[in-house]
């Protein structure tokens, strides 16, 4: 496929292969570190930060040859400040930072850092003027790395990306209540801000939202102290002689983050909160939504943890499968590209995945989309001139429907509230197909 960038002088476009998706996904797709997120919890005896073993030397490499590519002097992309799409709920936004620590588990991809660490952004409904400045979208230095690991060298965008200003407060007071708990996964290789922009619509909506980066499983983690953690989990996987090993890897990641979910309702939900604000969470209804590798993910830690009581999966495939005895009948969201997460379209994952959901279900597939379609990319990357003529779906449009869909399955599995849009197609959203196979 061809990446081009408006107002670019002629020549400036460059090509890339059909995976070069995860090169722009780098323009969203940066953690939020604990450093610059706002208060910063490294949260009791159970969840203390211990020293890590050095960093392995080699960095992870970009999935596909990408664009290298930058806005020409005098671009508006160049000059304008980013922003992610304001949240649309009745409820102002806050946020903060958890830094836990896993005393139990020994980290799967670097033994020799020690105890398994999460960096976890909770999203949650404020009251309205409460709080301090904008909750940062990722600091510049992190920003840098990750553009730079997809090729994606321009000295002018990681400040740009960095900047991105975000709707949530920090140190907001919440808001009066409990709340459904909804935990979000990113895809493999991308950190956690890349869910920004859904964490605040659902908070926004009423819900509080956990979004975990798992170390070494993203191109970078910054931790508290300023190192950066690199994706150990993706040399793994370049590691691999076959296909077959890939997929035991990632079938690994997913059922390894399932572990980490578990962890994180302890420390959420158990007698000893890690959080200060725990007690708006209702820990009666908790779901679980992520993006690519990450919805597989919410599927395992369903399978493994009674506690999740429905999932979304985001255009993920099920490396780990679908437990072949189902989910105990709870709700279960597929929502992905069209085609290629039709029917019989070749992820057989999901073919097998949908026969052996037991609960409510819906098969979804958006037209026009692609696999980053569900993340914050394409706002960010529309915004710095960047066009995919093989997903034309735009920014408004992807972040519309993915706002609609999950929050509406999430409202009737969890609220028990009425869903007409999961009924059927509806004219307002014609890019939606209902599978029925």
């Amino acid at each position: 496929m061809t990446i081009s960038l408006r107002n670019r002088r002629a020549g400036a476009a460059a090509t890339a292969t059909a995976l070069a998706l995860a090169s722009l996904a780098a323009l969203a797709g940066t953690a939020t570190p604990a450093s610059a997120s706002g208060r910063v919890t490294t949260a009791g005896p159970a969840t203390t930060a211990t020293a890590l073993a050095p960093e392995p030397a080699a960095a992870p490499k970009p999935d596909s040859p990408a664009a290298s590519a930058s806005p020409a002097p005098g671009d508006p992309a160049a000059r304008s400040a980013l922003t992610l799409p304001r949240p649309t709920g009745p409820y102002a936004t806050g946020r903060d930072t958890l830094f836990l620590t896993d005393h139990e588990r020994t980290d799967p991809w670097v033994p020799a850092a020690g105890a398994r660490r999460l960096l976890v952004s909770l999203h949650y409904p404020a009251r309205p003027g409460s709080g301090g400045d904008p909750a940062p979208y990722m600091p510049e230095a992190e920003a840098r790395l990750m553009l730079t690991q997809r090729g994606l060298d321009d000295p002018e965008w990681p400040g740009l990306v960095a900047a991105t200003r975000t709707s949530s407060r920090t140190d907001a007071r919440p808001a009066p209540g409990r709340f459904p708990l909804v935990l979000l996964s990113p895809g493999f290789g991308t950190p956690r801000a890349t869910l920004t922009g859904l964490a605040e619509e659902l908070a926004s909506r009423g819900y509080v939202v956990a979004t975990a980066d798992h170390p070494y499983e993203s191109t970078g983690t910054e931790l508290p102290d300023g190192r950066v953690l690199t994706c150990a989990a993706c040399d793994e996987v370049d590691a691999q002689p076959d296909e077959a090993g890939r997929r035991k890897v990632l079938a690994a990641v997913s059922a390894g983050r399932a572990a980490d979910f578990s962890f994180l309702l302890d420390r959420l939900t158990g007698p000893r909160p890690a959080w200060r604000h725990a007690r708006t969470i209702d820990a009666r209804r908790v779901g679980m939504a992520g993006h690519s590798i990450g919805g597989n993910a919410a599927a395992s830690t369903m399978a493994a943890d009674r506690r999740v009581d429905a999932g979304v999966t985001m255009d993920g495939t099920f490396f780990d499968p679908v437990a072949a005895r189902g989910l105990d009948g709870r709700p279960f969201l597929m929502l992905g590209t069209d085609p290629g997460h039709a029917p019989g379209a070749g992820d057989t994952s999901w073919d097998e995945g949908w026969a052996r959901l037991d609960g409510f279900k819906r098969w979804l597939t958006v037209r026009d989309s692609g696999h980053f379609t569900f993340t914050d990319t394409p706002a960010i990357g529309e915004q710095l001139g960047i066009v995919d003529p093989d997903a034309p779906l735009s920014a408004a449009r992807s972040t519309a429907i993915t706002r609609a869909y999950v929050t509406a399955f999430f409202d009737r599995s969890l609220r028990g509230r009425p869903a007409r849009l999961l009924d059927g197609p509806t004219p307002a959203h014609p890019e939606v197909l209902f599978q029925r196979p």
